[in-house]
Protein backbone atom coordinates (compact mmCIF):
# COMPACT_ATOMS: atom_id res chain seq x y z
CA UNK A 1 0.00 0.00 0.00
CA UNK A 2 2.94 2.33 0.67
CA UNK A 3 4.20 1.79 -2.87
CA UNK A 4 0.76 2.38 -4.36
CA UNK A 5 0.26 5.60 -2.39
CA UNK A 6 3.68 6.83 -3.41
CA UNK A 7 2.48 6.71 -7.00
CA UNK A 8 -1.01 8.04 -6.19
CA UNK A 9 0.40 11.10 -4.46
CA UNK A 10 2.98 11.55 -7.21
CA UNK A 11 0.25 11.85 -9.87
CA UNK A 12 -1.78 14.20 -7.62
CA UNK A 13 -4.60 11.72 -7.06
CA UNK A 14 -7.52 13.05 -5.01
CA UNK A 15 -9.66 9.90 -4.56
CA UNK A 16 -8.58 6.31 -3.99
CA UNK A 17 -10.83 3.26 -3.95
CA UNK A 18 -10.83 -0.46 -3.34
CA UNK A 19 -13.11 -3.44 -3.07
CA UNK A 20 -12.29 -5.23 0.13
CA UNK A 21 -12.97 -8.10 2.47
CA UNK A 22 -11.32 -5.93 5.11
CA UNK A 23 -7.53 -5.82 5.15
CA UNK A 24 -7.07 -3.71 2.01
CA UNK A 25 -9.70 -1.21 3.11
CA UNK A 26 -8.17 -0.79 6.57
CA UNK A 27 -4.72 -0.16 5.14
CA UNK A 28 -5.94 2.10 2.33
CA UNK A 29 -8.06 4.19 4.70
CA UNK A 30 -5.11 4.71 7.04
CA UNK A 31 -2.73 5.77 4.28
CA UNK A 32 -5.38 8.05 2.75
CA UNK A 33 -5.90 9.78 6.09
CA UNK A 34 -2.18 10.47 6.41
CA UNK A 35 -1.96 11.60 2.79
CA UNK A 36 -4.91 13.94 3.35
CA UNK A 37 -3.24 15.42 6.42
CA UNK A 38 -0.03 16.08 4.48
CA UNK A 39 -1.83 17.55 1.46
CA UNK A 40 -4.38 19.75 3.19
CA UNK A 41 -7.32 17.33 3.20
CA UNK A 42 -7.31 16.50 -0.51
CA UNK A 43 -7.40 12.70 -0.36
CA UNK A 44 -10.68 10.77 -0.12
CA UNK A 45 -10.81 7.00 0.43
CA UNK A 46 -13.78 5.07 -0.97
CA UNK A 47 -14.32 1.48 0.17
CA UNK A 48 -16.69 -1.01 -1.48
CA UNK A 49 -17.68 -3.93 0.76
CA UNK A 50 -20.19 -6.67 0.12
CA UNK A 51 -23.23 -6.73 2.41
CA UNK A 52 -22.18 -8.59 5.54
CA UNK A 53 -18.97 -9.97 4.04
CA UNK A 54 -16.52 -8.10 6.25
CA UNK A 55 -15.27 -8.75 9.76
CA UNK A 56 -16.03 -5.97 12.24
CA UNK A 57 -12.39 -5.71 13.31
CA UNK A 58 -11.54 -4.68 9.74
CA UNK A 59 -14.61 -2.57 9.02
CA UNK A 60 -13.98 -0.64 12.23
CA UNK A 61 -10.61 0.55 10.93
CA UNK A 62 -12.00 1.83 7.62
CA UNK A 63 -14.77 3.70 9.46
CA UNK A 64 -12.44 5.08 12.12
CA UNK A 65 -9.97 6.37 9.55
CA UNK A 66 -12.69 8.28 7.75
CA UNK A 67 -13.18 6.25 4.57
CA UNK A 68 -16.44 6.60 2.65
CA UNK A 69 -17.69 3.03 3.04
CA UNK A 70 -20.27 1.72 0.55
CA UNK A 71 -21.97 -1.59 1.27
CA UNK A 72 -22.99 -3.34 -1.96
CA UNK A 73 -25.78 -5.89 -2.33
CA UNK A 74 -23.43 -8.66 -3.38
CA UNK A 75 -20.20 -10.44 -2.58
CA UNK A 76 -16.56 -9.39 -3.03
CA UNK A 77 -16.60 -10.29 -6.71
CA UNK A 78 -19.53 -7.92 -7.30
CA UNK A 79 -17.65 -5.20 -5.42
CA UNK A 80 -14.53 -5.81 -7.48
CA UNK A 81 -16.47 -5.46 -10.72
CA UNK A 82 -18.10 -2.25 -9.53
CA UNK A 83 -14.93 -0.59 -8.24
CA UNK A 84 -13.19 -1.25 -11.55
CA UNK A 85 -16.07 0.43 -13.36
CA UNK A 86 -15.92 3.32 -10.88
CA UNK A 87 -12.20 3.77 -11.41
CA UNK A 88 -12.74 3.97 -15.17
CA UNK A 89 -15.79 6.22 -15.14
CA UNK A 90 -15.45 8.32 -11.98
CA UNK A 91 -11.70 8.87 -11.91
CA UNK A 92 -11.01 6.85 -8.76
CA UNK A 93 -7.46 5.56 -8.32
CA UNK A 94 -7.79 1.79 -7.88
CA UNK A 95 -5.90 0.38 -4.90
CA UNK A 96 -6.64 -3.33 -5.28
CA UNK A 97 -3.84 -5.71 -6.19
CA UNK A 98 -4.47 -5.26 -9.91
CA UNK A 99 -2.58 -2.02 -9.32
CA UNK A 100 0.98 -2.81 -10.51
CA UNK A 101 2.58 -0.48 -7.97
CA UNK A 102 0.84 -2.32 -5.16
CA UNK A 103 2.12 -5.64 -6.46
CA UNK A 104 5.63 -4.19 -6.55
CA UNK A 105 5.21 -3.31 -2.89
CA UNK A 106 3.98 -6.80 -2.07
CA UNK A 107 7.23 -8.25 -3.39
CA UNK A 108 8.99 -6.74 -0.38
CA UNK A 109 7.34 -9.36 1.86
CA UNK A 110 9.75 -11.85 0.32
CA UNK A 111 12.67 -9.45 0.75
CA UNK A 112 11.86 -9.31 4.46
CA UNK A 113 11.68 -13.11 4.62
CA UNK A 114 15.06 -13.47 2.91
CA UNK A 115 16.59 -10.79 5.12
CA UNK A 116 15.46 -12.74 8.19
CA UNK A 117 17.06 -15.89 6.78
CA UNK A 118 20.40 -14.24 5.90
CA UNK A 119 19.42 -14.45 2.23
CA UNK A 120 19.28 -18.23 2.26
CA UNK A 121 16.01 -19.08 0.48
CA UNK A 122 13.74 -21.52 2.33
CA UNK A 123 12.48 -24.70 0.69
CA UNK A 124 8.85 -23.60 0.68
CA UNK A 125 6.66 -20.50 0.91
CA UNK A 126 3.07 -21.24 1.97
CA UNK A 127 0.48 -18.49 1.46
CA UNK A 128 -3.32 -18.18 1.58
CA UNK A 129 -4.93 -17.77 -1.85
CA UNK A 130 -7.71 -15.21 -2.21
CA UNK A 131 -7.38 -12.51 -4.86
CA UNK A 132 -3.88 -13.96 -5.47
CA UNK A 133 -1.99 -10.67 -5.22
CA UNK A 134 0.57 -11.97 -2.72
CA UNK A 135 1.30 -15.18 -4.59
CA UNK A 136 1.60 -13.22 -7.85
CA UNK A 137 4.06 -10.78 -6.30
CA UNK A 138 6.10 -13.53 -4.64
CA UNK A 139 6.76 -15.30 -7.92
CA UNK A 140 7.78 -12.04 -9.58
CA UNK A 141 10.12 -11.23 -6.68
CA UNK A 142 11.97 -14.55 -6.85
CA UNK A 143 12.13 -14.52 -10.65
CA UNK A 144 13.82 -11.11 -10.57
CA UNK A 145 16.11 -11.95 -7.67
CA UNK A 146 17.42 -14.99 -9.50
CA UNK A 147 17.91 -13.00 -12.72
CA UNK A 148 19.89 -10.43 -10.74
CA UNK A 149 22.06 -13.16 -9.21
CA UNK A 150 21.02 -12.29 -5.64
CA UNK A 151 19.81 -15.85 -4.98
CA UNK A 152 20.93 -19.12 -6.52
CA UNK A 153 17.66 -21.00 -6.15
CA UNK A 154 13.94 -20.33 -5.89
CA UNK A 155 11.79 -21.87 -3.14
CA UNK A 156 8.66 -23.79 -4.00
CA UNK A 157 5.27 -22.14 -3.53
CA UNK A 158 2.11 -23.59 -1.98
CA UNK A 159 -1.07 -21.55 -2.47
CA UNK A 160 -3.87 -22.60 -0.12
CA UNK A 161 -7.51 -21.99 -1.03
CA UNK A 162 -10.50 -22.25 1.26
CA UNK A 163 -12.66 -25.15 0.04
CA UNK A 164 -15.58 -22.76 -0.36
CA UNK A 165 -13.54 -20.34 -2.48
CA UNK A 166 -11.39 -22.68 -4.50
CA UNK A 167 -11.29 -21.38 -8.08
CA UNK A 168 -7.50 -21.69 -8.36
CA UNK A 169 -7.49 -25.21 -6.93
CA UNK A 170 -10.26 -26.29 -9.34
CA UNK A 171 -8.62 -24.75 -12.38
CA UNK A 172 -5.13 -26.09 -11.62
CA UNK A 173 -5.83 -29.50 -10.11
CA UNK A 174 -9.09 -30.46 -11.82
CA UNK A 175 -8.98 -28.66 -15.18
CA UNK A 176 -5.20 -28.70 -15.63
CA UNK A 177 -4.77 -24.98 -16.35
CA UNK A 178 -1.13 -23.86 -16.42
CA UNK A 179 0.84 -20.69 -17.19
CA UNK A 180 2.52 -22.58 -20.03
CA UNK A 181 5.00 -19.82 -20.78
CA UNK A 182 2.19 -17.26 -21.02
CA UNK A 183 0.03 -19.39 -23.32
CA UNK A 184 -2.79 -19.94 -20.83
CA UNK A 185 -5.81 -21.89 -22.01
CA UNK A 186 -8.17 -19.02 -21.28
CA UNK A 187 -11.14 -20.82 -22.86
CA UNK A 188 -11.07 -23.32 -19.97
CA UNK A 189 -11.06 -20.47 -17.45
CA UNK A 190 -13.94 -18.67 -19.16
CA UNK A 191 -15.95 -21.90 -19.32
CA UNK A 192 -15.29 -22.63 -15.64
CA UNK A 193 -16.50 -19.23 -14.45
CA UNK A 194 -19.50 -19.40 -16.80
CA UNK A 195 -20.43 -22.71 -15.19
CA UNK A 196 -20.06 -21.17 -11.70
CA UNK A 197 -22.35 -18.31 -12.74
CA UNK A 198 -24.93 -20.70 -14.23
CA UNK A 199 -25.04 -22.64 -10.96
CA UNK A 200 -25.22 -19.44 -8.89
CA UNK A 201 -22.08 -20.49 -7.07
CA UNK A 202 -20.57 -17.87 -4.75
CA UNK A 203 -17.52 -18.01 -2.51
CA UNK A 204 -18.25 -18.99 1.07
CA UNK A 205 -15.73 -19.40 3.88
CA UNK A 206 -15.11 -18.46 7.50
CA UNK A 207 -11.86 -16.97 6.17
CA UNK A 208 -13.34 -13.74 4.84
CA UNK A 209 -10.00 -12.42 3.55
CA UNK A 210 -9.83 -15.23 0.97
CA UNK A 211 -13.58 -15.59 0.38
CA UNK A 212 -13.19 -14.63 -3.27
CA UNK A 213 -14.69 -16.51 -6.19
CA UNK A 214 -13.04 -14.73 -9.13
CA UNK A 215 -9.44 -13.83 -8.25
CA UNK A 216 -8.29 -10.94 -10.42
CA UNK A 217 -4.64 -12.01 -10.34
CA UNK A 218 -5.27 -15.56 -11.55
CA UNK A 219 -2.96 -15.37 -14.62
CA UNK A 220 -0.09 -13.90 -12.59
CA UNK A 221 -0.55 -16.55 -9.91
CA UNK A 222 -0.27 -19.22 -12.61
CA UNK A 223 3.04 -17.62 -13.62
CA UNK A 224 4.22 -17.79 -10.00
CA UNK A 225 3.31 -21.46 -9.81
CA UNK A 226 5.46 -22.12 -12.87
CA UNK A 227 8.38 -19.97 -11.71
CA UNK A 228 8.34 -21.49 -8.21
CA UNK A 229 7.38 -25.07 -9.14
CA UNK A 230 4.31 -24.54 -7.01
CA UNK A 231 1.27 -26.50 -5.87
CA UNK A 232 -2.28 -25.55 -4.96
CA UNK A 233 -4.40 -27.13 -2.24
CA UNK A 234 -7.75 -26.46 -0.61
CA UNK A 235 -8.67 -26.82 3.06
CA UNK A 236 -12.00 -26.81 4.86
CA UNK A 237 -13.19 -24.13 7.26
CA UNK A 238 -12.73 -26.59 10.12
CA UNK A 239 -9.11 -27.16 9.11
CA UNK A 240 -8.60 -23.40 8.78
CA UNK A 241 -9.88 -22.78 12.30
CA UNK A 242 -7.67 -25.57 13.66
CA UNK A 243 -4.67 -24.01 11.90
CA UNK A 244 -5.58 -20.61 13.30
CA UNK A 245 -5.88 -22.04 16.81
CA UNK A 246 -2.49 -23.73 16.44
CA UNK A 247 -0.91 -20.37 15.58
CA UNK A 248 -2.61 -18.89 18.65
CA UNK A 249 -1.41 -21.72 20.89
CA UNK A 250 2.17 -20.64 20.16
CA UNK A 251 1.52 -17.00 21.01
CA UNK A 252 0.82 -15.52 17.56
CA UNK A 253 -2.73 -14.32 16.92
CA UNK A 254 -3.90 -14.41 13.31
CA UNK A 255 -7.08 -14.03 11.29
CA UNK A 256 -8.74 -17.16 9.82
CA UNK A 257 -7.22 -16.76 6.34
CA UNK A 258 -3.77 -17.08 7.89
CA UNK A 259 -4.85 -20.35 9.50
CA UNK A 260 -5.15 -21.74 5.98
CA UNK A 261 -1.34 -21.71 5.71
CA UNK A 262 -0.93 -24.06 8.66
CA UNK A 263 -3.81 -26.23 7.49
CA UNK A 264 -2.24 -26.42 4.03
CA UNK A 265 1.17 -27.21 5.50
CA UNK A 266 -0.33 -30.07 7.50
CA UNK A 267 -2.01 -31.47 4.39
CA UNK A 268 1.19 -31.28 2.35
CA UNK A 269 3.16 -32.96 5.12
CA UNK A 270 0.61 -35.79 5.20
CA UNK A 271 0.92 -36.10 1.41
CA UNK A 272 4.72 -36.14 1.78
CA UNK A 273 4.95 -33.29 -0.71
CA UNK A 274 6.69 -31.27 1.99
CA UNK A 275 9.24 -33.20 4.06
CA UNK A 276 9.64 -32.75 7.84
CA UNK A 277 13.22 -31.66 7.18
CA UNK A 278 12.21 -28.88 4.76
CA UNK A 279 12.55 -25.26 5.79
CA UNK A 280 9.08 -23.74 5.41
CA UNK A 281 7.87 -20.13 5.70
CA UNK A 282 4.14 -19.70 6.31
CA UNK A 283 2.78 -16.24 5.58
CA UNK A 284 0.30 -14.73 8.06
CA UNK A 285 -1.76 -12.03 6.38
CA UNK A 286 -3.62 -10.47 9.30
CA UNK A 287 -3.50 -10.43 13.11
CA UNK A 288 -6.02 -12.04 15.45
CA UNK A 289 -7.98 -8.90 16.30
CA UNK A 290 -8.99 -8.52 12.63
CA UNK A 291 -11.71 -11.14 13.17
CA UNK A 292 -12.13 -11.65 16.90
CA UNK A 293 -15.64 -13.11 16.43
CA UNK A 294 -14.21 -16.14 14.59
CA UNK A 295 -11.75 -16.73 17.43
CA UNK A 296 -14.33 -16.52 20.21
CA UNK A 297 -16.85 -18.65 18.31
CA UNK A 298 -14.23 -21.33 17.74
CA UNK A 299 -13.28 -21.56 21.39
CA UNK A 300 -16.90 -21.39 22.57
CA UNK A 301 -18.00 -24.00 20.02
CA UNK A 302 -19.75 -21.68 17.57
CA UNK A 303 -22.22 -22.69 14.89
CA UNK A 304 -19.55 -22.62 12.17
CA UNK A 305 -17.96 -25.78 13.57
CA UNK A 306 -19.20 -29.17 12.40
CA UNK A 307 -16.53 -31.16 14.22
CA UNK A 308 -15.02 -31.09 17.69
CA UNK A 309 -12.48 -28.30 17.99
CA UNK A 310 -9.33 -30.04 19.13
CA UNK A 311 -7.67 -26.86 20.43
CA UNK A 312 -10.78 -25.15 21.82
CA UNK A 313 -10.24 -23.29 25.09
CA UNK A 314 -13.75 -22.30 26.21
CA UNK A 315 -14.35 -19.90 29.13
CA UNK A 316 -15.60 -21.59 32.33
CA UNK A 317 -18.48 -20.44 34.45
CA UNK A 318 -17.75 -20.40 38.14
CA UNK A 319 -19.38 -19.19 41.31
CA UNK A 320 -17.87 -16.12 42.97
CA UNK A 321 -16.30 -18.34 45.61
CA UNK A 322 -12.65 -19.17 46.23
CA UNK A 323 -13.39 -22.86 46.84
CA UNK A 324 -15.22 -23.10 43.52
CA UNK A 325 -12.26 -21.47 41.82
CA UNK A 326 -9.93 -23.94 43.54
CA UNK A 327 -12.02 -26.93 42.38
CA UNK A 328 -12.01 -25.61 38.80
CA UNK A 329 -8.23 -25.23 38.83
CA UNK A 330 -7.79 -28.73 40.21
CA UNK A 331 -9.98 -30.07 37.41
CA UNK A 332 -7.61 -28.38 35.01
CA UNK A 333 -4.64 -30.12 36.62
CA UNK A 334 -3.49 -27.23 38.80
CA UNK A 335 -3.38 -28.31 42.44
CA UNK A 336 -2.69 -26.05 45.36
Amino acid sequence: MAAAFTHAVGVDCRRVACASTGNTSASMALYARHAATRSGGRMQAVVFVGGDKIAFGKLAQALDFGATTIQIDGDFDACMKLVREASDQLGLYLMNSVNPFRLEGQKTIMYRVLDGLDWNPPDWIVVPGGNLGNSSAFGKAFMELRELGLIDRIPRLAIINAAGANALNELVNVHGVRWNGGRIDRAVIVAYFAQCAAKGRQAKSIASAIEIGRPVNLPKALRSLEVMNGVVRQVTDEQILEGKALVGAFGFGCEPASGATLAGLRALLEERVIAPSDRVVCILTGHGLKDADATVNYHKGGASQSTTAALANPPRRCAADIEAVSRLLVQDGFGR
